[in-house]
């Protein structure tokens, strides 16, 4: 009689990663037969972030697509850049539109098996055992999302910066907006020195995602998000009138913590708490579609899922910039400014992508030619990744 609880695979975490993951699984014709287990407690019915990224042309996801844009802004109190973004497109996804299409797609394939508990442990014996607080379950290879416990006991070994930020998106009753140009950094409205900035996402010509962003060692009271966009929308956008239909928050660790370490022979670390998230911006979304796909490979031809899923000098590179901001914080708006305004956009984007020839992390490296820079690179090179 079949073992109902054993899988194939066993995915904790029904966030990005691990839905993208899913999705893989079931539009691979090698692996859509497999018998895969989703466990989360939450059932991921709220819109808890915005996903924003950019791309040369149509992608996997443009049926969900809330708003794309061709033109960037980048403001600070010495420079203005309005950057044209071709031949790339920056596109935001609202992560409910993102749970729906994937829930959806999910639920058509009978092997894949949503449920809804908490995982306590997973114990390696004879087979993988994987204890949740409402049943047991078995499998073959797991794939987790959680943070390792040894994160909070050894973070303070490593460099951390937190991304840090609340959004509001708002409507107004006449046109405020100017739909064609978001705006990527505006250091204008900065808290205290620090590197801290607001993102404009304009939907239409009468709603906007406004955030107040943080890279910061160490996070601020609410009210701090609050007053600054609420300056923002009265002294910079001349809005008087307005209503908040939504609000948006979360904090993003920005780190060269190891944690594709605590990857084992039959458990694959996977989204944050696998190390997806780039260190040095924070952004996530197009790397968890670059690793998925790299775990599906590996898996295909034998190798260990996570085999070769990074790259050692990018991490090299997002510990220098990680190690700048931690001791001199208020450099991140000139480190910005010089990385928008001595880069070409094919450039930087290939950069964050981590696709940048040599010569090009040349040219990057010269555009943010410092003492701050020097003193971290030796810092970051004599420190253990």
């Amino acid at each position: 009689m079949p073992n109902e609880n054993h899988f194939d695979y066993i995915i904790i975490g029904n966030g990005l990663a691990g839905l993208q993951l899913a999705l893989k699984f079931i539009s691979d014709d090698e692996l859509k037969l497999k018998k895969v287990a989703l466990i989360d407690p939450d059932d991921k019915n709220k819109n808890d972030k915005t996903w924003s990224f950019w791309e040369i042309q149509d992608g996997a996801w443009e049926s969900i697509i809330e708003k794309s844009w061709k033109t960037a802004l980048f403001n600070s109190k010495s420079k203005a850049l309005t950057l044209p973004l071709e031949p790339y497109t920056y596109k935001s996804i609202r992560s409910i539109d993102f749970y729906k299409y994937a829930k959806s797609a999910l639920k058509q394939s009978e092997n894949i098996h949503f449920i809804k508990d908490s995982v306590v442990s997973i114990v390696e014996t004879d087979s993988l055992l994987v204890q949740g607080k409402n049943n047991t379950y078995t499998t073959n290879h797991v794939f987790d999302s959680r943070i390792p416990d040894e994160y909070t006991t050894e973070i303070s070994k490593y460099t951390l910066v937190q991304q840090h930020f609340k959004g509001w998106i708002i409507e107004t009753d006449t046109p405020c907006f100017n739909p064609e140009a978001f705006t990527m950094m505006d250091y204008r409205f900065q808290h205290n020195n620090t590197t801290s900035f607001v993102y404009v996402l304009p939907i239409s010509v009468n709603r906007a995602l406004i955030e107040y962003t943080f890279f910061t060692p160490e996070t601020v009271v609410e009210s701090v998000y609050d007053d600054a966009i609420r300056s923002y929308i009265k002294n910079h956008l001349k809005i008087n009138s307005y209503k908040v239909i939504e609000t948006e928050a979360g904090n993003i660790p920005m780190t060269d913590f190891p944690f594709w370490k605590y990857n084992r022979q039959n458990v694959t670390k996977i989204g944050t708490g696998g190390g997806w998230v780039k260190g040095s911006t924070g952004y996530s979304f197009k790397h968890t579609e670059k690793n998925v796909r790299k775990i599906i490979s590996n898996i295909k031809s034998g190798k260990q899922p996570s085999y070769k899923l990074f790259k050692r000098k990018y991490k090299f590179y997002d510990k220098i910039f990680l190690e700048v901001l931690k001791t001199n914080n208020k450099k991140g708006v000139w480190i910005f400014e010089q990385f928008y305004a001595k880069n070409s956009i094919p450039t930087m984007f290939r950069f964050l992508d981590e696709e940048s020839t040599f010569t090009e992390d040349l040219h990057i490296m010269r555009a943010l030619f410092s003492w701050d820079f020097i003193s971290a690179f030796f810092r970051a090179l004599f420190r253990r990744y």
